[in-house]
């Protein structure tokens, strides 16, 4: 079984890691422009879709994994911060309230002629949290590349009061439950390809 991560993201490519599946990892060279009047559903599964499509055209005999991920507090979309002072303001907007995480999800095979795909979504509750609190946290895990501004798998834990959802690799950005469903509707057992 052949198969392609659609992703630079060592964040993916470590989640994948743990299906014990062989794989490699191609960056997808996709716009990313938001359509206008897009719902963020539509944007996170358009991207996982066009992800996957991008390198499967290259690769007809792999089967291409593709995800994109966002997040959304009081309807206000949230990408990745890129720098401490956004960092700061998301976390700030965030204390006390729920976040929630849109994964989209999407297996392409295209010799095959096989595309399967799904939205996930995880909620997770914030605490009351200080300017302080977010300074500290910030310095320690400098989550820049993360939307949200945290690491759920580190120190971001610390933030949270709740997690509401089922699978909490989605809030990494690749929920392996849904990518197992995905390749059971392609008839792939993934237990036949698992290795130690």
């Amino acid at each position: 079984m052949k198969i392609i991560l659609a992703s630079s993201s060592s964040y993916r490519q470590n989640i994948l890691k743990k299906l014990c599946l062989p794989f490699d990892a191609i960056a997808p060279k996709v716009d990313e422009t938001k359509i206008n009047n897009e719902s963020i559903n539509d944007q996170v599964l358009r991207l996982a879709i066009n992800k996957a499509q991008a390198i499967s055209q290259s690769n007809p005999d792999h089967y291409v994994i593709g995800s994109d991920q966002l997040a959304s507090c009081n309807g206000q979309t949230l990408g990745k911060p890129g720098n401490f002072e956004n960092a700061k303001a998301q976390l700030l907007m965030m204390s006390g309230q729920t976040v929630i995480f849109h994964t989209g999800l999407c297996v392409a095979h295209k010799n095959n002629k096989e595309l399967e795909f799904m939205v996930d979504q995880y909620q997770v509750k914030f605490r009351q949290l200080t300017e302080q609190q977010i300074t500290v946290y910030l310095q320690i895990e400098e989550p820049y590349d993360c939307a949200g501004s945290f690491k759920s798998e580190g120190l971001g834990i610390a933030l949270f009061e709740s997690l509401n959802g089922r699978d909490p690799n989605s809030l990494i950005g690749l929920p392996l439950i849904g990518l197992i469903e995905l390749f059971n509707k392609m008839q792939v057992d993934v237990f036949k390809y698992m290795r130690k």
